[in-house]
This record gives structure tokens, sequence and C-alpha cells, in this order.
């Protein structure tokens, strides 16, 4: 017995002290540190700014272009010319020339039969050019459209993220608040169970009790040092996964208590509403549409005349070369078949329509579900407040019992047993209702008034 005492006292010093150097932490606290350290929000609010930016950055989409262009250059021209054909036709003149010209010496001169002619130079140039689209046919208007729609998506994905963490974070928070709850719980009922151990051992010395009744309070003891070994294990387990989560090396102690409200929360018909206006589902749905219906007008557009201005002139001084005018320029026949890319667009949005009336029927169901589920743990809750009272009272009536003789310790240690267990499944239960609170509030998109509920509560179970 001896031993497993001090084992018992040393695992229970230990984890005081753990608990004592243990940070103190409340949700808001925890949900703060949260959304400043975490990869996964973090990485969700990059692709919401990259969006934006990009959707900024094609803002003048359409607008004119300014070209300015140089270049230098060198060159080297070799030409070489055959005078042979030439040469016979001089002769062919010379000998048409009058008798008397040839008698005093004049005849037309011999060329040389070829000739190499060689030039090389360099030299720079510059000019400056511009693109101005006048009417694009809405093609500029539909691709700006398609990415603000794309940020839109993003936005969606990053408010669907936030809210999903906030109720793994309830669920890892709470969790470490019941676990230790439950701990208290166990580690109480241990610390009576070994008095009355204790009393056994000098109740069979003195004959008052039989072996048999001193052997069924070991055995009560064994089992409720076991239970409370478990119970710690499970907290310590559970105070990681929450420091894990925050991204803490030092184990955290929950400081927001396990709450209920016992009055019921807004009507279903509050909820619905809210959902359907707020789920982030919802708005990425919208999003996609959007970006169907762009790129359907974007196919349309491209089916239309497009008119530009363009220009160019030299740079150089004196007389300098320019051209300047409007074009137009009109797609009338190619390899791709148009109709058929504007019914694909056409039937994108068919589709986005669809899913945005299926994703409301499936969002106003579970809605509905996490509503009735909340209200289903709170009267559960309710309905444990007289099985708490029972216990309470089967004990205060054991230890009077056991004080008149009239009653075993035994049965006195399976008051404290009934009384740890029937408050440990109330913590339970508190504990599932908050759970039931953050996936209503998740399934809403209204995440972010968590603490507004938390701080309505009228119950509040303290974890230890």
């Amino acid at each position: 017995m001896k031993p497993h005492l001090g084992l018992l006292f040393a695992g229970l010093f230990t984890t005081l002290c753990a608990q004592a150097q243990s940070p103190s932490l409340t949700f808001e606290s925890a949900w703060d540190r949260l959304q400043a350290g975490s990869d996964q929000l973090a990485a969700a609010q990059a692709g919401v700014d990259s969006k934006a930016l990009q959707s900024q950055g094609l803002q003048g989409l359409g607008g004119p272009v300014v070209q300015l262009s140089a270049a230098a250059y060198a060159y080297n021209l070799n030409l070489d010319v055959n005078l042979d054909t030439v040469n016979k036709s001089l002769s062919q003149i010379g000998q048409q020339l009058p008798p008397s010209l040839h008698a005093i010496g004049i005849s037309l001169p011999q060329l040389p039969s070829s000739y190499s002619y060689n030039r090389s130079d360099t030299g720079t140039t510059k000019n400056i050019s511009f693109v101005w689209p006048i009417y694009t046919g809405g093609v500029t208007d539909a691709v700006r459209g398609f990415v603000q729609a794309q940020g839109d998506e993003a936005r969606a994905d990053a408010d669907k993220t936030g809210q999903a963490l906030m109720t793994q974070l309830v669920q890892r928070y709470f969790g470490a608040q019941l676990s230790a709850r439950a701990a208290g719980l166990r580690q109480a009922a241990l610390d009576d169970i070994s008095q009355h151990d204790a009393a056994t051992a000098k109740m069979l010395a003195s004959g008052v009790i039989s072996r048999v009744e001193r052997l069924q309070a070991q055995v009560a003891l064994e089992e409720a040092r076991r239970q409370a070994q478990k119970a710690r294990s499970d907290a310590e387990l559970a105070a990681v996964a929450l420091a894990r989560t925050l991204q803490m090396e030092a184990l955290v102690t929950p400081a927001t208590p396990l709450f209920v409200l016992t009055q019921p929360v807004e009507p279903l018909a509050h909820f619905l509403s809210e959902a359907l206006s707020r789920h982030p589902g919802l708005a990425k749905v919208a999003a996609k549409q959007a970006q169907a219906e762009q790129l359907h007008q974007g196919q349309e557009g491209l089916r239309k005349p497009q008119v530009f201005a363009f220009g160019q002139r030299q740079l150089q001084t004196g007389q300098a070369d320019w051209v300047a005018g409007v074009g137009v320029r009109w797609t009338l026949f190619d390899a791709v078949d148009r109709d058929l890319l504007a019914a694909a667009s056409a039937k994108q949005i068919e589709q986005a329509q669809r899913t945005e009336q299926q994703a409301r029927s499936d969002i106003s169901l579970l809605v509905e579900k996490n509503w009735r589920q909340l209200e289903q743990t709170r009267r559960q809750f309710l309905a444990t407040e007289p099985g708490v009272t029972l216990a309470k009272e089967v004990l205060r009536l054991r230890r009077a019992a056991l004080r008149e003789g009239t009653g075993t310790v035994l049965e006195l240690m399976d008051a404290d047993v009934n009384l740890a267990k029937v408050e440990t499944e109330r913590a339970q239960v508190a504990y599932d209702y908050v759970l039931a609170l953050a996936s209503l509030l998740e399934s809403c998109g209204l995440s972010d008034s968590f603490s507004r509920y938390a701080s309505r509560a009228d119950v509040r179970i303290e974890g230890s």
C-alpha cells in the first residue's frame, strides 16, 4: 500500500506543478493567437491577397499601350556586276559609228569584264509607338470581372477555413477543459476512497469488519486509482493537443470554463436566414457562377469587331517618319467553333445555378440538424441536474450511515465513485453542448459570434 500511495502522491505533485507552470489562456486569447500563427489561415489569406493584387493590376486593361523601341545596327554589302553583256553592246554600237570617226581613231571604250561593289555602315534607329483599343466587344471587362470573381472565391475559401479552425479550436480548447474537469473529479474521488481504505484497515484490525469487506475496499481503491490515472493521462494528452494547435511549447491551462445556456437560443428561422446570406459555401458558389458568366461574356465578345487606334514615329530631329490611324479587326471565320464554346460556357452557368440550389438545400438541412442537436443537448444537460443532486444526497446519507454504524465503507466508496461519475457525465454533456453550438454557428457562417454566446451563458462548469 505504501509504495502505491507514494507513486500516487508523486504523480499528483508532478501534475500540480505542471499546472502551476502552465500559462492560463482565455478562449478569446487562444483564438487571437491561432489567427496570428496559423499557417493554414496565412495560406488562405495569401491567396486572397494574390487575387486582390491581380485584380488591381488589371484595372487598366484595355487602355493605351505605349512602347519605345531602339536598335543599333551594322551592315556590309558586297555586289559583283558582270559587264560582258555591256561590252558586247558597246562593240555593236561602235561598229555602227561613221567610218570617218574610225579614221581619226575615235572608238567606244571597253569596260572591265566585271565590277565589284562594297558598302558598309553603322547606325541606330529609335521610334515610339502606341496602340489604344477603342472597342473590344466587352472582352476586357469580362477578363476583369473573371479575376474579381476569382478573388471572391478565394475570400470565401479563407472564410471557410477560418470557420473550420474556430470549430477545431472549440473542440481542442474545451476538450482540454473537460479532461481537466474529469481528472479533478477522479482525483477527488480517489482521495476520499484512500481515506476510506485507511479506515477499513483500522476497522479490520479492530474486528469491526470482515476480511472480505477489507478486500472489497482494496479493490475499490485500485479501481479508483486506475480511473484517476487514466483521467490524468487523458487530460495531459488534451493539453498537449491544445498547445500544438496554438503552436505553443508549454502546456496551456484553459481559463474559459465549459458553459451552457439553459434558455433556448434564437429560433431556427433566424439561423436559416443567416446561413443563406453568410455561409462561405454559398459565397463560393456565387463566385463560381460569376466566373462562368464572365467567361460567357468573353466568348461572346470575341464574335464582335474590335476597333483600335495606332501610331508610330521615329525619334530623330528634322524630318521623321511617322504613321497614325484607326484600325478595325473582325474575325469572320477561324477553325474554332464559337457557337459550341458559347454553349459550353452557358452550360457552366447552368451548372453553377443548380449547384447553388443544391447547396442552399444542403446548408438548410445542416443548419436544422445542428440547431435540433443543440436544443436536444441543452435539454439533456438540464436533465442531468436531478442525477447530480441525487448522487450528492446519497453520498451525504452514506456518510451519516457510516457514522451511525448502519452503513458500510463499501457503500460510501460506491457513493463517492457514483458522484464523480455523474458529475463527469454532466461535464461531458456541457462539452457536447459547446461543440453543438460551434457546429451550428459554423454552418451559418457565424463562428465569429461564438464568444458572444459564451458570455451569455448562465451555467459554467470549471475545469477542476
